[in-house]
């Protein structure tokens, strides 16, 4: 038997609760980790808080974890090629990583860099791939100078790590004490708040080629709107009401096309975690038992870095 969180209900974190659970022997093409860190990410309550279909209660919580592979079924390997009894691992897009021990479909499991802790591997691709994805859609290039909102979260710290690899400038929105966050990662840090789109303007004079919007917020879409002119270039992963009107561009996880992306690039995000290149800043790991504290404290906007569950 294996602890794993699920929502019981639609709704708060007062619908959450931790449960006994079978693991199933892996089948040809799955295999079954012993998880030693679960990611955390605020979708994991999100996508509980509104009303949905009763008839997938109850629903299991985390799309990633880091673990130790401990059976696999017949004639299979994992996505990064062999595996083996006792290796490493870290597995995205999944379901029910706030668990002890999971059954997953291997193509989703990669071996993991002996440089990254599991906290680390287990909150390393969902912000990852979002970051990439934004990158992509936006076209940015070498050269180009582009705005992102939210520089100093864990998707915009992803994103300042992928841009500096392809010779991106980014200036970066933060709170007057982020700023030290967005440079270490190679972003220039502007305050938000009146005369954003001014301050920006001082920094970039050559004009901004995109604007990457990881925060939602109405003066991110009115400042990106104001300082992109090829609205195709602006992007959002949370301000999803304006974007028909606007015609911005949105992307997540549940749209076919930004699946298929994520789904593309993780090995090659894996590889830039082996070498140094793509840092995870954790924060803070709590025991898989006090879920619910640590899903508050990832609500509150400031967690201070990446959070992890550990069994």
């Amino acid at each position: 038997m294996a602890q794993r969180w699920v929502a019981e209900d639609f709704g708060g974190l007062d619908v959450f609760a931790l449960v006994e659970a079978e693991v199933p022997s892996p089948r040809q093409g799955e295999v079954t980790i012993e998880v030693r860190a679960a990611g955390m990410n605020p979708a994991d309550a999100k996508h509980v808080a509104s009303r949905g279909d009763r008839s997938r209660l109850p629903l299991p919580i985390g799309y990633e974890v880091a673990g130790v592979l401990s059976d696999l079924g017949p004639d299979t390997e994992i996505a990064s090629g062999g595996g083996a009894v006792g290796d490493e691992v870290l597995a995205f897009r999944v379901s029910g990583g706030y668990a002890s021990a999971l059954t997953v479909p291997a193509r989703d499991v990669f071996a993991k860099p002996a440089a990254l802790g599991h906290p680390e591997a287990a909150n390393l691709l969902l912000a990852g791939t979002t970051a990439a994805e934004m990158l992509d859609v936006t076209a940015a290039a070498s050269g180009d100078t582009v705005l992102l909102h939210g520089a100093s979260g864990a998707v915009g710290v992803s994103v300042l790590q992928q841009a500096r690899l392809l010779g991106v400038r980014v200036i970066g929105t933060a709170a007057a004490t982020s700023s030290d966050v967005v440079r270490r990662f190679g972003g220039e840090p502007v305050r938000y708040g009146d005369g954003l789109a001014d301050r920006v303007r001082e920094l970039a004079p050559e004009g901004i080629a995109a604007a990457l919007d990881a925060v939602g917020t109405d003066e991110a879409v009115d400042v990106s709107l104001a300082l992109v002119e090829d609205r195709r270039r602006i992007v959002s992963i949370a301000a999803f009401g304006r974007a028909q009107q606007e015609g911005y561009r949105v992307i997540g996880g549940t749209m076919p096309a930004s699946a298929a992306f994520r789904d593309a690039v993780r090995g090659r995000l894996v590889e830039l975690a082996g070498t140094g290149d793509l840092v995870v800043p954790v924060a803070r790991t709590f025991p898989l038992a006090q879920a619910r504290q640590a899903l508050e404290l990832l609500g509150s906007g400031h967690p201070g870095g990446k959070l992890a569950l550990v069994p």
